[in-house]
Parts: C-alpha cells; structure tokens; sequence
C-alpha cells in the first residue's frame, strides 16, 4: 500500500523533469534560412532553459496544477488504502471465530479488493502521465512557433541551449535572447487566457425569458 506514495511521487519528478529536459535538447531554426553559399551566416542565439521555465507562467501554473493533481490523487488512494487496510486487520483479528466458509469467501472478497485497489493505483499514475504529456506538447509547440516567428522577425537562423549540462561551453551574454523569449511567451500566454474567458463569455447561454 506504501508503494502508492512513492509511484505518484516519483511520476510528478519525471513530468517536471521532462518538462526541463526533453523540450530544450533541440535546437530551433527558423525557415528558409540562408545557406553558407548563398550569403553570410545569419546570427545564432541562444536560451537559458532554465531561466525561461522558472519565468514562463505557462509552465510555472501547469506546474502548479501537476502537483496540485498529484496531491489530490495521492489523497484519493491513500483513503481506499487505509479503509482495505482496515478491513485486512478486522479479518485478522476475528478470524478464529469464522468458519472455514465464512474465512475463505472473506478472503477471496478481500483479495478482489486489494487487485482493485492496483488497478486504481495503475489508473492514477497513468492519468498523471498523460496529463504531463498534454503539457509537454504544449510547452513544445508554444515555444517552437514563437521561436520561427522570432528568427524571421530578428534574422536568426539558430537557437541553441545553454545551460549547465548543455553542449555550449561558452556564448556571449549578448546572444542571450532569454529575456526576450520569456516576455513574449507570457504575453502570448496571457493574451490566449484573456481571449479564452472573452470567448467562454460570449458563449453563454441568454438567460432571458422568451415567453
């Protein structure tokens, strides 16, 4: 039963982990780009990940949703653990004053139960995976359109990442174009959750009578 907490736990490390790793492994860049032997090199920048998901508030509030699930879930498990725990330990105790027919067809019921009780364990944890997935793709796809309509805008052929772990070694700070990404990033987002309730809004049904 212990083994819930751990497993919900540890899919919440791998959804933010991901979310840290696996979107900022690539590099962007923009379309059309101008070769070597077509003209000169069109300028390269490049991203701080880190910096950019400790400032992007689609990331931190899907983040904060994430846990906020996870608790909830971890809550909901942990309460049909300890009441199939409750039942194990009444069995135990009143277990001499059953009969064999009473004792087995207990136990059948109770082990029933604890493979029911797997089965929600498997279900919750693939709930959080998917969820983390939505926010995967989502966090891909809002940062790689931002970033081909910013290479167009700016002339920029290659984004790279730079951070510790990182293949970069070393960039000028005036290539860090972090700051610009992130800003840009939150307004879109923020425009998209004003636009969202505009449109929740106006879909409302008229309430008016219409005798």
């Amino acid at each position: 039963m212990k083994n819930a907490s751990l497993i919900l736990n540890a899919v919440l490390i791998i959804a933010v982990g991901v979310l840290y790793y696996l979107h900022f492994s690539s590099t962007a860049v923009a379309p059309e780009a101008t070769s070597m032997s077509e003209g000169p090199l069109q300028s390269i920048v490049y991203l701080n990940a880190d910096t950019l998901l400790e400032n992007y508030d689609f990331f931190k509030e899907s983040k904060a949703k994430l846990e906020e699930k996870t608790k909830q879930l971890e809550a909901e498990y942990t309460n049909r653990a300890s009441g199939l725990q409750k039942e194990i330990a009444d069995f135990q105790r009143n277990a001499k004053s059953l009969t064999i027919t009473q004792g087995k067809a207990l136990q059948k019921d109770l082990m029933t139960k604890e493979q029911n009780l797997r089965m929600y364990q498997e279900t919750l944890t693939q709930e959080l995976v998917q969820e983390e997935t939505k926010i995967n793709t989502k966090l891909f796809e809002n940062l790689t359109e931002y970033l081909k309509e910013y290479g167009t805008k700016n002339d920029v052929s290659l984004v790279l990442k730079y951070n510790r772990g990182s293949d970069v070694l070393f960039a000028s700070e005036g290539l860090d174009i972090t700051d610009k990404v992130t800003k840009g990033l939150n307004a879109e987002y923020q425009q998209s959750k004003k636009d969202s309730t505009s449109t929740s809004e106006t879909a409302l049904p008229d309430t008016a009578d219409v005798n």
